[in-house]
């Protein structure tokens, strides 16, 4: 097939763009580079790959890219809470106006498969953590971020199952390198600055996330494009593995082993508008999807590229989608 994947200079896109050109797909990633297009640059010149620098709220751009194309994988936007925060309404036009426009147009255009990257922060806050969120667990959106989510969802899964067949991935909580590498992720973050600067501040370590490895949410959007239509039109799949939920506390923990000599400061919160713990059954059974890397090999990855110098420059601002 001829993939159009949006956001394929991205922390997540990057990678998933080489999966496809290695699984046999046409790709073309379309990218307005905000964070640079450094992370391209291995594919450019490979067989079957094809780079389009524009923006996805630009009708034209949008129809140029949509030639041919078989499959959508919609990762462009405003990604996290922070970012959203500090660019409301750019971030309400890109992840919620322009997402609904990119919809539109690959109907018109006969596209076949659309597959949108979600999150599990549309959970929110969950009344009883003892209890894992399926799919069909109610949506508690609390950020900006989650509302635009949440909203083109729903658009999506209000189509018929056919001729657009859309399906909705719900992704865990990022991490692991990548080649538009990131340390404002939780996993990332917190090995850099503990390997790093031996020193760190956490604050609310009792609230639950659940993570996967970056390459391995790449798999399920391959996964997902390729499954047999009637297994995901119209469906919904939380991405991740339900072993891999952790409070900060226990992520604290796995990295303590590994930098002993690192000091950590816990501020104590009695709230946080996400606590959230998730099931990963339906992807598990439906498409048989298995995580490769576990929160500790990531740890691990993260601390070998760090200590190879492999990582460099770690200030450099196309490591964060907002800083602080």
């Amino acid at each position: 097939m001829l993939i159009l994947v949006t956001g394929g200079a991205g922390y997540l896109g990057s990678i998933l763009c080489d999966q496809l050109t290695r699984a046999g797909h046409r790709v073309r990633a379309l990218d307005c580079l905000m964070h640079g297009g450094r992370s391209l640059l291995g594919l450019a010149g490979r067989e079957g790959f094809e780079f389009l620098r524009g923006d996805l709220r630009d009708p034209d751009t949008v129809r140029y890219a949509l030639r041919g194309v078989a499959g959508v994988v919609h990762l462009a936007a405003i990604v996290g809470d922070p970012a959203c925060a500090k660019q409301p309404e750019l971030a309400r036009a890109l992840n919620e106006t322009a997402s609904l426009d990119l919809l539109a147009a690959a109907q018109q255009a006969g596209v076949k498969r659309f597959v949108f990257a979600s999150t599990c922060s549309n959970y929110g806050r969950m009344v009883d953590t003892s209890v894992l969120a399926t799919e069909e667990h109610e949506l508690r959106p609390v950020s900006l971020y989650a509302e635009t989510k949440v909203a083109v969802e729903r658009a999506l899964l209000a189509l018929p199952a056919a001729p657009l067949a859309c399906t909705v991935l719900r992704l865990s909580t990022l991490y692991g390198l990548s080649p538009r590498m990131r340390f404002d992720l939780t996993v990332n973050e917190f090995t850099m600055e503990l390997f790093v600067r031996k020193r760190l501040v956490v604050f609310g370590e009792q609230f639950w996330r659940p993570y996967v490895h970056v390459r391995d949410a790449a798999r399920a959007f391959t996964m997902a494009l390729e499954a047999p239509v009637e297994t995901v039109a119209g469906q919904v799949f939380n991405v991740g593995d339900t072993k891999e939920n952790y409070r900060k506390a226990d992520l604290l923990e796995l990295m303590s082993a590994r930098i002993p000599d690192a000091d950590v400061e816990r501020v104590h919160k009695s709230e946080d508008p996400r606590d959230y713990r998730v099931s990963f059954e339906r992807i598990q059974e439906r498409l048989g999807f298995q995580v490769t890397r576990r929160v500790g090999d990531g740890i691990d990855e993260m601390l070998a590229a760090l200590e190879s110098g492999l990582v460099e420059n770690l200030a450099d601002p196309s490591h964060y989608n907002v800083r602080a």
